[in-house]
């Protein structure tokens, strides 16, 4: 027992910096790692060496490496490719609109332009969009809060899924197999998420009728099943990009009937938008072009981690995007002060990453994450799985990252997994989901959504609004883990 203690201390200590210090998860996280490295060398289950510490770090280094693009990439390329027309909608006058249009402009900025932001580069820039687009409709401040937090929901794809990625480097597994195991956990949420839409409608006296619940209903629907097949075809990388964008173009026509000049303008913002997306379909649907690029440069420090494939990578391609976007609009005078901006903004990421990354590799190679999963085993047998939703949802409302639960929590997953005889894409999933989308409800999060909607003084009774959702959130995750060690 005092073992399990001692090897689950750095754990706990990086849970408690964050939720009672108030330190940020990359400060709390080099906290942990350098926790670890005593408890590695001197009570872990397999002997470590310096040598074993080397390669821990290398190895960590290279998973957050191969990330760190996504992220920045992103930030750098949504910087510079914006105009005033590239939202459809957004900066439209709201004063003359009736109550279908305004209700229909709620749901395309919560469920398809807040989503497409997240997506493109992460950090709550989806709530920035989704308020950008809501700002002018009166709407009361916890209301907007809500309706802000509601661009989260498809965040196991958000920053261009570098928390997927992550994920799945952890579980030596497939970042598309993952993703698309997810998207079940992640479809029956959306159930929960349209639900609280509604009840945030009807509390701010907005239009309601079960015939535009039923097409918002339908509009969720083909979201994941473009999503879905997205993914399949494309990775999780870019998939919400490519089946959003035609999406929300499809909505725009349908909702604002724009007329020719109108969807000119809209077009020309948006090509940046619609090249970079063309190219990387391109380069995943075109077996040629991606055997080409795959194979004329590659890197493998590792076989069993994963390969670093830079013609292939999309956050180097978004890098390049953002490059040639200021280049052809005559910005390239502004690229230093973008390029410090998008650091100033990920960097707390890139370092979070980088060490919890660090610390899982020396979790594993000193043992101590086989050992945690074979004392919950023997303690609770398959049972075990049971834990992680709560487990994970915990770390990412603690944390407002998915990334920290997904350090922490998978690798002894693996081996927990492997010794149960239960699926580790099912289980992986759970963890990935859980930690990801309840962070939802942190306490960062909803201070961003807080600032943005001008509503300080509402965050108590937002999250007693939000409670009893968050309380299903974690039952639903719950059901999943169970029905996970049924599926072998």
């Amino acid at each position: 027992m005092h073992s399990y203690l001692l090897w689950a201390t750095p754990t706990l200590v990086v849970a408690l910096a964050i939720a009672f210090l108030k330190w940020n998860a990359s400060r709390a996280a080099l906290l942990g790692l350098a926790l670890t490295v005593p408890i590695a060398f001197f009570s872990g289950p397999i002997p470590f060496s310096i040598d074993k510490l080397g390669e821990s770090l290398m190895r960590g280094a290279w998973i957050g490496g191969t990330i760190a693009p996504y992220i920045l990439g992103g930030l750098l390329f949504w910087r510079v490719a914006p105009s005033k027309h590239a939202l459809g909608g957004a900066e439209a006058p709201s004063a003359g609109l009736d109550p279908h249009a305004r209700r229909r402009r709620l749901f395309f900025a919560c469920f398809l332009v807040g989503p497409f932001a997240e997506s493109a580069t992460g950090f709550g820039v989806g709530m920035v969009g989704t308020v950008m687009m809501l700002r002018h409709l009166a709407l009361a401040p916890r209301h907007l809060m809500v309706f802000a937090l509601l661009s989260q929901t498809f965040i196991p794809w958000g920053a261009m899924s570098s928390g997927t990625l992550l994920g799945a480097a952890y579980l030596r597994v497939s970042p598309t197999d993952l993703a698309l195991y997810s998207a079940v956990p992640v479809a029956t949420l959306m159930l929960l998420w349209l639900t609280l839409f509604w009840v945030t409608l009807h509390q701010g006296k907005e239009h309601m009728s079960l015939r535009e619940c039923a097409r918002e209903l339908l509009w969720v629907a083909a979201s994941l099943v473009s999503l879905v097949a997205c993914t399949y075809l494309l990775g999780p990388e870019t998939a919400l990009l490519a089946a959003f964008s035609l999406l929300i173009i499809l909505r725009y026509l349908v909702d604002e009937r724009p007329n020719g000049q109108q969807v000119r303008q809209r077009a020309i913002a948006c090509l940046p938008y619609g090249l970079i997306i063309g190219w990387l379909a391109a380069t995943r649907l075109l077996p040629s072009l991606r055997e080409c690029l795959s194979t004329l440069l590659w890197f493998r420090p590792f076989p069993d981690l994963p390969t670093l494939l830079p013609l292939m990578h999309s956050g180097l391609w978004f890098l390049v995007a953002a490059l040639l976007t200021a280049a052809s609009r005559k910005r390239t005078h502004t690229l230093k002060a973008e390029v410090a901006a998008s650091w100033s903004t990920g960097k707390q990421a890139v370092r979070t990453v980088l060490l919890f990354a660090m610390m899982a590799e020396m979790l594993n190679k000193s043992g101590i994450a086989q050992g945690l999963a074979n004392g919950l085993f023997a303690a609770w047998g398959r049972d075990a799985v049971m834990l992680t939703p709560a487990l994970a949802g915990a770390l990412g409302i603690i944390a407002n990252t998915g990334n920290a639960g997904n350090s922490l929590l998978l690798p002894p997953l693996s081996t927990l997994a492997s010794q149960a005889g239960i699926s580790l894409l099912a289980t992986g999933a759970v963890v990935h989901v859980s930690g990801l989308a309840l962070g939802f409800f942190s306490p960062v999060r909803m201070s961003i959504a807080a600032r943005l909607s001008h509503g300080a003084s509402e965050e108590r009774s937002v999250y007693l609004f939000l409670l009893p959702f968050a309380l299903t959130a974690f039952a639903v995750m719950t059901c999943f883990a169970w029905l996970s060690t049924w599926h072998s």
